[in-house]
């Protein structure tokens, strides 16, 4: 179901809340969109093995090397707990190898963790992770952000960071979230899957403040537990001054949405240059105790992914 800007209809997502865009000005196209869907260029490797070998992608990880370096090693940052609720644990699954990574939240003591990286920009960018919730998993906060920052070093690459409840102006940032909603525990957590978004010509909640703007796909299904799922999104930068940007997400290979006409940013040097790959959540709407998502699988590229290969016979 889509909802309108006239209606005043918010949603809760990320620090307060987000309001819904009018369908009329961002139609879901979907259904008659001719992105890829299936299988992608992650079809040519067995369970990722070497998939950064292809010429097509920015950064990998599947979290297989981390046991002979430290964890997070090819990752730039860590998250709000430095890396304390972060730890390696069996996938249980071969289209995940070995290992992955485990986002353990626990009220009280931590509001979970992540990792970020900082990367060589492209005009279209891919991201493709494969997520696990935990049976006890509740509703998050954050989850998979995509930044776009001034550059890729000095303070230049922090310019994307913060900023909730206020409007970017063009020149310094813009974002889009991949997460889980709940509306308002209408949805059984984690919920369903939408975008969490923040660009200069956004429009304000009723509150007068920019909480971001959420991009809903229609009719969806609510997300399930103890299941690895392929989450993948790609963001097409738009023309400095032109509203020709995109986004679009697939789950499990099938393409659940995608939007058209974004204008994210006002000048060429707006980038998406960085990825934070997270789990955070706080006591105002996670009640469980004990918080654990498993993510593994990370691939930026140039190109659409899809899912895993599989294990030839």
């Amino acid at each position: 179901m889509y909802y309108c800007r006239t209606w005043l209809l918010m949603c809760f997502i990320g620090g307060g809340s987000a309001l819904a865009v009018d369908p009329e000005i961002y139609p879901n196209h979907a259904t008659q969109s001719e992105l890829p869907r299936g299988l992608g260029l992650a079809s040519e490797f067995t369970s990722d093995v070497e998939i950064k070998s292809h010429p097509d992608v920015i950064f990998a990880d599947n979290f297989e090397a981390a046991q002979s370096t430290p964890l997070g090693k090819r990752w730039d940052e860590s998250g709000i707990g430095g890396g304390k609720a972060l730890s390696l644990v069996s996938p249980d699954d071969s289209r995940c190898g070995a290992h992955c990574l485990r986002v353990r939240a626990v009220l009280q003591e931590n509001q979970g963790d992540g990792l970020t990286k900082w990367f060589e920009p492209a005009s279209t960018v891919f991201i493709r992770f494969y997520v696990r919730f935990d049976e006890g998993c509740d509703y998050t906060h954050h989850f998979v952000k995509l930044r776009g920052n001034k550059g890729l070093s000095g303070g230049d690459k922090w310019s994307g960071f913060g900023g909730s409840g206020t409007r970017p102006q063009g020149d310094e940032r813009f974002s889009t979230s991949l997460e889980p909603w709940g509306d308002w525990a209408r949805w059984p957590a984690p919920g369903r899957w939408n975008f969490y978004s923040y660009w200069y010509q956004m429009e304000a909640s009723p509150d007068g403040k920019y909480w971001g703007n959420s991009f809903i796909p229609a009719d969806q299904p609510n997300i399930p537990k103890s299941k690895w799922i392929c989450a993948e999104f790609m963001l097409k930068h738009n023309t400095p001054g032109i509203a020709d940007g995109e986004q679009a997400l697939w789950i499990d290979g099938q393409l659940r949405g995608h939007w058209t006409g974004i204008p994210w940013r006002r000048v060429e040097s707006l980038q998406a240059n960085s990825l934070t790959l997270e789990s955070y959540v706080t006591d105002r709407w996670t009640k469980n105790s004990i918080n654990i998502v498993d993510f593994d699988n990370v691939v930026i590229a140039k190109s659409y992914i899809g899912p895993v290969g599989s294990i030839q016979p």
